[in-house]
């Protein structure tokens, strides 16, 4: 397993090692050791798989009394994904982590606890899948607004024009509004 290190100390992209040939490959995508040699001693408890069709844009979403860390990979297609950090008491606060998942590259992204999350799909379609530290608490879900200027996140949006969006997400705070981790 190689460690990429990433702007935020505490978010990182894990790459797998991967072993093929003729008939096709074989990878560890989870192993508990691995975060534990990292210093991530959360349990995961939930594992969900979204898909979606190019254009669609998930997120920015946060859990405030329910923070879920988050081990997310693409299976099938290509996405760019961003963690936002929420944490007042960090020096990363407001700052913002991207990076291109695909099941060509394999790269699996931890997403730490106290930080929004969201994804935009690239390819035509694309199975998302991730590991969760807690359940999903819809009554605690909170949605901060994609586009927010204030957290500048350059998303590629040349191919794609307006991204889709729920309506919870098109209604979704503005940053300077958002609920944020203590």
């Amino acid at each position: 397993m190689e460690i990429i290190k990433t702007a935020i100390p505490d978010v990182l992209i894990l790459k797998p090692k991967i072993f093929g040939d003729e008939r096709g490959f074989f990878m560890e995508t989870y192993r508990q050791s691995w975060l534990s040699e990292l210093g991530i001693d959360s349990a995961f408890v939930q594992d969900n798989h979204s898909s979606s069709m190019k254009g669609v844009l998930r997120g920015l979403h946060y859990q405030l009394q329910q923070p879920q860390g988050k081990l997310v990979r693409v299976i099938a297609g290509e996405v760019y994904d961003v963690a936002v950090d929420l944490r007042q008491d960090s020096s990363t606060f407001g700052q913002h982590v991207a990076t291109v998942l695909s099941a060509e590259n394999n790269e699996i992204f931890w997403v730490p606890p106290g930080f929004a999350h969201g994804f935009l799909v690239l390819s035509e379609k694309a199975e998302f899948v991730y590991k969760c530290t807690t359940y999903y608490a819809p009554d605690d879900e909170h949605s901060i607004l994609w586009n927010d200027p204030e957290l500048g996140i350059p998303w590629p949006l040349d191919a794609i024009g307006e991204p889709t969006l729920s309506a919870r997400d098109q209604n979704a705070s503005l940053f300077s509004n958002a609920i944020r981790y203590p």
